[in-house]
């Protein structure tokens, strides 16, 4: 799947993309990671989101 990804955001539009992950402590208490690509302007807002 990975390359499939990469291979998509090569075409054009690709760097105006990054791929984030985020850890988030789960109810039972161990941690779990939430991964997205989003464009470069909302990365801030992936993170500072619940």
């Amino acid at each position: 799947m990975a390359k499939k990804v990469v291979a998509s955001l090569q075409k054009g539009g690709g760097k105006e993309h990054t791929k984030v992950i985020k850890m988030v402590k789960s109810d039972k208490g161990s941690f779990t990671f939430k991964e997205e690509i989003v464009h470069n302007d909302k990365v801030k807002d992936f993170f500072t989101k619940a």
